[in-house]
């Protein structure tokens, strides 16, 4: 990195997180609820959410682009650009009679430069940042990267019902988008002048090349090769690792029940009683969001101390259960339909709290079968599968609660925890 243009860390990695947060938090957290909003049923909203999230699953097959051309700056900078015309892009067509075709094309393109812009960010996180500053900012690019999610679920989610009280809802959603769009190309400028310029380029192996004299000159097409023929490396050091079947079967099914609840939740909160639902405003979504994200936090927290206290052997059964147990709330929601403002809260956080519990588990999981060689790279194959995971099960969730009801829906999420705990056992740690 060149230290003549580099300012505290403090000064960029918060914001960087931030940012990353974002487009995610806009596909997971405001999507479904901007859908149900335009009249959309479930089964399309679901299936249109989880289909967004492929880029994040298949990401893997495109960072090697990343690393060989241009530098990880150059990319975060025009990924970020991107994102906020997608953001202003979606704001626009909303207005429009194709709405839905127009919208999700710029979803998709939000989708898969927020991707990019993940492998680059990652990676320039390595490059810009000392081995001790890493290990020290590795919770606070956590901690802000949920503050974007708090951000988007919560806070924005809420201004769309304040809006609504003098908008049509078209219109609050139009103006709530464009000012994520517009807070995106400003934390672009921001990064442009805070972000370290990179000295060298980011293809090590074409400068070592370099060094002992070579004198061919590479190509473009030898450069991807060199990069391919590394991914392709990447692949036999994941698929030869000790016991990598169950691994998969983990990776892939742990999420099962949520990747399920998770995508209907919001919908059952702002569908009318008469069909199910809690007949919830926005406004009021958008805090029981917040709480829920932050009891999130709060679990990933305690969650950290047990297992640094007692190991992850012996909290193991006990974070499965936290995982699971809890989606129970849903069915009690649906079945009595509280509209006390505390109860309905009280489950969220509940529910979130145990996902904090058995998310830091599964993800712990992910840092142990990574080490070793190519541990970086074989922890993004990971990352991959474990976003892979969640996209079927989501695809087909809102078709189900249509089709069975909220009630009878959630009665089949608790049965899927069963997957979670085969699973689980599959793989239980040894120490």
């Amino acid at each position: 990195m060149n230290n003549n243009k580099k300012g505290s860390p403090w000064a960029w990695v918060p914001s960087l997180y931030f940012a990353e947060a974002i487009p995610n938090a806009v596909i997971i957290g405001m999507l479904p609820i901007l859908y149900e909003n335009m009249g959309l049923s479930n089964t399309e909203l679901a299936f249109y959410t989880s289909w967004l999230s492929l880029p994040w699953a298949i990401k893997p097959l495109w960072s090697p682009l990343v690393d060989s051309l241009k530098t990880k700056r150059w990319w975060i900078l025009v990924m970020q650009f991107l994102v906020g015309l997608s953001l202003a892009s979606v704001a626009l067509t909303l207005q429009t009679d194709m709405w839905l075709k127009l919208t999700l094309a710029f979803f998709w393109l939000m989708a898969f430069t927020s991707a990019t812009h993940d492998i680059a960010a990652d990676g320039f996180y390595i490059l810009g940042l000392s081995e001790k500053d890493q290990d020290f900012f590795v919770g606070w690019r956590s901690t802000f990267y949920k503050v974007g999610n708090i951000f988007c679920q919560s806070v924005l989610i809420s201004l769309v019902g304040v809006l609504d009280k003098y908008y049509p809802t078209t219109v609050s959603w139009t103006i709530t988008l464009g000012l994520l769009g517009a807070l995106m190309i400003a934390l672009m400028a921001w990064h442009k002048a805070i972000l370290p310029m990179e000295k060298v380029k980011t293809l090590p192996s074409m400068e070592q090349l370099q060094e002992v004299g070579a004198q061919v000159s590479k190509t473009l097409t030898e450069k991807l090769r060199l990069v391919f023929n590394s991914f392709g490396e990447t692949l036999r050091v994941f698929f030869s690792k000790k016991g990598v079947v169950p691994a998969l079967f983990f990776m892939l099914l742990f999420r099962f029940p949520e990747a399920q609840l998770g995508i209907i939740s919001k919908p059952f909160m702002l569908d009318s009683m008469e069909n199910g639902g809690l007949a919830m405003t926005k406004t009021v979504i958008g805090m029981t969001s917040g709480i829920g994200l932050f009891s999130l936090l709060l679990g990933g927290i305690v969650a950290s101390w047990l297992i640094s206290k007692y190991g992850i052997r012996k909290c193991w059964w006990s974070m499965i259960a936290a995982i699971s147990l809890p989606d129970a709330v849903y069915i009690y929601m649906a079945m009595a339909q509280p509209t006390n403002f505390l109860v309905i809260n009280s489950c969220v956080a509940l529910e979130q709290f145990g996902y904090g519990l058995g998310f830091t588990a599964y993800t712990l999981f992910l840092v142990h079968f990574s080490k070793g060689e190519r541990s970086t790279s074989v922890f993004s194959i990971c990352t991959g599968l474990q976003a892979l995971g969640m996209i079927l099960p989501g695809m087909i969730a809102g078709y189900l609660a249509d089709s069975w009801g909220y009630a009878t829906f959630f009665w089949w999420v608790m049965l899927c925890c069963l997957v979670t705990v085969v699973v689980s056992a599959l793989v239980r740690p040894k120490e």
